[in-house]
């Protein structure tokens, strides 16, 4: 499942994401990801949640940052949950690229390996694809 956090920049969506990753880790079993891009908010992340700074990975591309994803669900068969914050910057989408080709492969490889995906996504809602709206959980 994918699920977006949406709203222009500064309207709080990472605080809704930080607060979501800390209450979820407290009830899941399995492990959770974090990817940003950068380690900013390393201290407000529960510490069994794993922080990846995307950055620090060369990806330079949204091909290149699904395989990234990819790598990081082989590696780990107990993953849960990933959470992306600055999703259309980490996926280099953010210069007007369409995201629906990016929420459809997240969709696939969720439902192929049962991990979920939340998103924190620099855009109005009214903005968004139609395709993607009921995916949206917080618009802001």
């Amino acid at each position: 499942m994918v699920q977006l956090i949406a709203g222009r920049k500064g309207k709080g969506k990472t605080k809704h994401l930080l607060d979501k990753v800390n209450e979820e880790v407290k009830n899941i079993n399995g492990n959770i990801v974090y990817l940003d891009k950068s380690t900013k908010h390393m201290y407000e992340l529960n510490n069994k949640v794993r922080l990846i700074d995307v950055s620090d990975y060369l990806v330079e591309d949204t091909d290149e940052f699904l395989g990234f994803v990819s790598g990081i669900i082989s590696q780990d068969h107990d993953l849960q949950q990933m959470y992306f914050d600055s999703f259309l910057k980490i996926a280099h989408l953010e210069n007007g690229g369409d995201i629906l080709p990016a929420i459809d492969k997240l969709e696939k490889i969720s439902g192929k390996f049962g991990v979920d995906f939340i998103l924190s996504v620099s855009v109005d809602e009214n903005e968004l694809p139609e395709a993607v709206k009921s995916k949206i959980i917080i618009s802001l």
